[in-house]
């Protein structure tokens, strides 16, 4: 054999927990709350396909032919008007589109880290921005959440300790966080943008779930707030993505970030896919461009929220076993077993009754929490929540 002479990185890689179940969803019967996958019943279907016939009516040669590295000036237009839709003033050249938001985030990891920087992460927090950290040879920090996100008394501290300068940048998903569903209330963003100016230090926000509120009122995004504030202008690299309002399959994101940092991402996405496919652009210009993405939205927070809902009268039965955390939106449902109960455990007690879901112990950089476990109620109908829930009862009960 060959020596192939693999990097450091990849000398002996892992790679997600989460997809290597996935591997179980063949199986018969099998009802999932594992995967952060949007609702098939919810796909826009027809006003997609009418803004799919439209777009290459309309511009076949954008559909067809390469595209400028930043997104097309269609999409980037309209990206800039959901942007202020939602509360921050973007204009269009501060708009870098990417495959997904996790490009974003990959792109900001090459410009911006060398092997060794500090970075901290929420705990427990998105285990592809561990993965992805890890790759590139950073050293990852957790920063202690609770049930409103990031503790930022706690943070405070923790930054504090440190010598001036050692964190180069700090992640996180304030809004509906992957796993908790934590949403960080407004006078902890406030804090957080406080310790930012304070150690100079860089904010990742990301944000592809903000849109998904289904009780509660609307919070304004850590880049909206750092516009209305001096010391934190250009402290917050703000991403997000169509992928859970609209669908996944477009592979659509965009990073919002100062002028000199989006300039170098863009060449850094050049090394990578030249452009984000431009036919998928189109499409998704021409389904924001007319409306669509509004009129669809209420029904699927509505789905939503039934969703969680019924996940979690079902949670309530199951309260012996199980704390959770209820959220007020997004697509997830953090719990912890009682009883020193291993999820683990849990998971193979369940996969025999063919209900996955997935152990805590993926979402931690260090030191995993092995009782916890995060619920998906997004992509199972309501019955299979029911039955779902009577199975994973079923699986407590046998340990």
């Amino acid at each position: 054999m060959p020596d192939y002479r693999f990097s450091s990185a990849f000398q002996a890689p892992t790679g997600s927990v989460i997809r290597e179940l996935f591997k179980y969803l063949s199986l018969p019967g099998m009802i999932s709350f594992a995967g952060g996958y949007p609702a098939a019943q919810f796909f826009d279907r027809t006003a997609l396909a009418a803004a799919s016939a439209q777009a290459f009516a309309e511009a076949p040669l954008d559909c067809l032919q390469y595209a400028a590295t930043e997104g097309l000036p269609a999409l980037r237009e309209q990206l800039s008007l959901l942007m202020g839709r939602r509360g921050a003033q973007v204009s269009m050249d501060q708009v870098l589109v990417t495959t997904g938001s996790q490009q974003g985030l990959d792109l900001l990891i090459k410009v911006l880290l060398e092997p060794g920087d500090t970075v901290l992460v929420e705990r427990p927090g998105y285990p592809a921005a561990l993965q992805a950290l890890r790759m590139a040879g950073a050293r990852v920090l957790s920063a202690v959440t609770d049930r409103d996100g990031l503790d930022t008394e706690r943070l405070a501290a923790q930054l504090a300790a440190l010598a001036p300068g050692t964190v180069r940048l700090l992640y996180c998903v304030p809004t509906f966080a992957n796993p908790t569903g934590a949403c960080l209330p407004l006078a902890r963003r406030e804090q957080l943008l406080a310790l930012a100016a304070r150690h100079d230090l860089l904010i990742v926000e990301d944000d592809p779930y903000g849109a998904l509120r289904f009780s509660g009122q609307a919070l304004p995004s850590l880049l909206e707030l750092s516009q209305r504030s001096d010391d934190a202008q250009g402290r917050v690299v703000h991403l997000s993505s169509l992928s859970k309002v609209i669908a996944p399959g477009l592979r659509l994101g965009w990073m919002v970030a100062p002028d000199a940092i989006n300039q170098r991402c863009r060449i850094a996405k050049q090394t990578v896919d030249l452009c984000t496919s431009p036919w998928a652009q189109q499409i998704a210009a021409e389904y924001l461009r007319g409306g669509a993405l509004e009129v669809a939205l209420p029904g699927l927070l509505a789905g939503y929220r039934d969703k969680c809902q019924r996940m979690l009268t079902g949670l309530a039965e199951l309260e012996e076993y199980i704390e959770i955390s209820p959220p007020a939106g997004g697509m997830f449902i953090w719990g912890k077993c009682r009883q020193g109960v291993s999820a683990q455990a849990l998971l193979e007690q369940a996969i025999e009754r063919r209900v996955l879901f997935v152990p805590g112990a993926a979402f931690y950089a260090e030191a995993p929490e092995l009782d916890s476990l995060r619920l998906s109620f997004a992509a199972p109908d309501l019955q299979q929540i029911d039955t779902g829930l009577e199975r994973l009862g079923e699986a407590f009960k046998r340990l």
